[in-house]
């Protein structure tokens, strides 16, 4: 006889509601894992690793977006500038208002010189006249006092948070490959690493990444290089980052409203053509170089673009494997080529180094390769030659060991340091060549662009390249005697 099961007992119940709140408890913590809340910048953040993203999703509890910075009858928040050379500038709390920029300070002895910061970021000229008309004015840029800007801005300001890139550069030289990576990017990315000296060679560092890149005298469609380069380049080693412009810039000011960023790295290109390293190199990019740092400074951005081209960060970095010569060839441009019989005796050389050796070597238009085929040959090249020009930006993804070089072919009396520089930025050595003459730092040339700098005729010695090949690759130049 079968009998009906009885009522669960009182123990039962609380057993089965204990275990059904601990699925419900589990099930909630697992979806939640997936979204963090990013801590703001102002406060302890986690690492940040170019193999490894800083932010998630979690949502740990409800919260009011910040979108203003409130002070009501208090003191309306000051400016900080944490960092300074001329034309580079990290700065906390930078207010803007109707177009004008102001730095909020009741201590104006503290705030660098207006014209060390910033610019009318008019388009660049040569002479005193030019250099003076660049000069920033009051309707530019502006130090006021708490209560100035309590007059002015009223209780608050609407907020702009995270990390921002505010760019006060004409278009002139952002469209070109150079001018954006080893110049702009790297100047940037030099200044605010300035604020964590510890950064590893995988590039690990504290900063939280930028949240955006501001143009305020540059439209959407005029920072895309011919090369497509720009690009990869920044969505590649920053892909969260979004950018503005003019068109945005000006809607801030129409509104009629205050804005404040909660942190800038702020860049003028005019501002920097007035600093002594500057004057030295002719780079923007060599002024940050004031400013402390870690020896790793560039590799959080060069990691993350080695890997977004789909190589090992640590490629090229052996001193024993077997070394890599890439020549990078102009011969096609009809602009600024070797004599092509001193082409055809350099690859010749460098043929006869690879049988005799067994050294790789690539001789190539990077123009008829794909960007990611440019990244991964710089990544793995020992020795990056060619007559300068645009090509030899790829170094900036080269891995820097005792054998790493770059070698640069100039027409006789010329010379630039934009590769130069870069180069021994990076811990790279650097030769240049004028024929069967070689030189490197510190003992270089004025900079000077002579008649034949830009033509056609560059005569270059292969033998004497050969010999400094061998000598870098087996260091026999590193020998005491």
């Amino acid at each position: 006889m079968s009998h009906s099961p009885g009522a669960p007992t009182r123990r039962e119940c609380v057993l089965v509601l204990v275990l059904l709140l601990a699925i419900l408890y589990y099930s909630n913590s697992t979806i939640q894992s997936r979204f963090v809340v990013p801590a703001p910048f102002t406060q302890t953040t986690p690492e940040y690793s170019p193999s490894h993203s800083q932010h998630s999703l979690e949502q740990v509890s409800p919260r009011i977006y910040d979108t203003r910075l409130t002070w009501g009858t208090d003191p309306v928040p000051q400016s900080t500038v944490l960092a300074n050379v001329p034309g580079w500038s990290i700065i906390d709390r930078l207010y803007i208002f109707k177009g004008v920029v102001y730095v909020v300070s009741d201590d104006p002895s503290s705030v660098p010189d207006i014209e060390s910061m910033y610019s009318k970021g008019l388009e660049i000229f040569p002479g005193k006249e030019a250099e003076d008309s660049r000069l920033p004015g009051d309707e530019d840029i502006r130090i006021i006092s708490t209560t100035e800007a309590s007059k002015l801005f009223g209780t608050g300001a609407a907020l702009i948070d995270g990390v921002t890139y505010l760019v006060n550069d004409h278009p002139q030289f952002i469209r070109h490959y150079y001018h954006w990576s080893a110049e702009l990017y790297f100047g940037f990315w030099r200044t605010y690493s300035s604020l964590d000296p510890s950064i590893s060679p995988d590039g690990t560092t504290t900063l939280p990444p930028p949240l955006r890149m501001f143009f305020i005298r540059l439209d959407a469609f005029r920072w895309r290089d011919p090369t497509h380069m720009n690009q990869l380049v920044l969505r590649s080693s920053l892909p969260e980052l979004t950018m503005e412009f003019l068109d945005d810039w000006d809607d801030r000011a129409k509104m009629a409203v205050p804005f404040v960023f909660e942190r800038v790295v702020l860049a003028d290109r005019s501002a920097a053509m007035r600093a002594y390293n500057f004057l030295r190199y002719q780079r923007t990019a060599a002024v940050p170089f004031a400013l402390p740092g870690s020896v790793n400074w560039w590799m959080s951005i060069r990691n993350s673009v080695v890997q977004f081209a789909g190589l090992d960060m640590h490629e090229g970095s052996s001193t024993t494997a077997t070394p890599v010569i890439t020549y990078i060839s102009r011969q096609a441009w009809g602009r600024r080529t070797l004599l092509e019989e001193d082409h055809k005796k350099l690859v010749q050389e460098l043929y006869r180094l690879r049988d005799t050796h067994g050294w790789e070597v690539n001789v190539v238009l990077m123009e008829k390769i794909s960007r990611d085929e440019q990244i991964r040959l710089a990544v793995r090249t020992t020795i990056m030659m060619g007559v300068h020009g645009n090509g030899l930006t790829n170094l900036i993804w080269m891995h820097p060991t005792p054998r790493t070089t770059v070698m640069e072919f100039f027409y006789p009396g010329g010379f630039a340091h934009d590769y130069e520089y870069t180069a021994r930025a990076l811990g790279i050595v650097h030769y240049g060549f004028w024929g069967s003459e070689s030189f490197t730092s510190p003992n270089l040339p004025p900079n000077v662009y002579p008649e034949g700098f830009q033509g056609n005729s560059i005569p270059i010695d292969a033998s004497a390249v050969g010999r400094l090949v061998y000598d870098r690759l087996t260091l026999s130049l590193e020998v005491d005697d």
